[in-house]
């Protein structure tokens, strides 16, 4: 009878040592699918704008820094509208 005892304990330790195998492939796995098609999204989405803009000549940044400037923001110079012009936006 212990015999019989033992052989379930090392098949259920078979068992256990195989999930957790799996867990660990599956872990792995996903790691490396997902870094592979997180680089492809990035370069192909923000290296193609990158591209298109360098094509373009279109910059973000309107000037070159100066070490002298306090601020590099630029004033909106917002006006208060009449209310009509508010409605109907869309």
């Amino acid at each position: 009878m212990g015999i019989h005892k033992k052989k379930k304990g090392n098949v259920a330790l078979f068992f256990v040592g195989t999930q957790e195998g799996i867990k660990s492939f599956g872990e792995s796995i996903q790691t490396l699918v997902n870094t592979i098609l997180l680089t492809i999204v990035y370069l192909g989405g923000v290296g193609t704008a990158w591209l298109m803009c360098k094509i373009s000549g279109r910059t973000f940044f309107t000037g070159k820094p100066q070490q002298e400037a306090k601020t590099y923001w630029e004033p909106l110079d917002l006006k208060k509208k009449p209310i009509e012009e508010y409605r109907r936006q869309f």
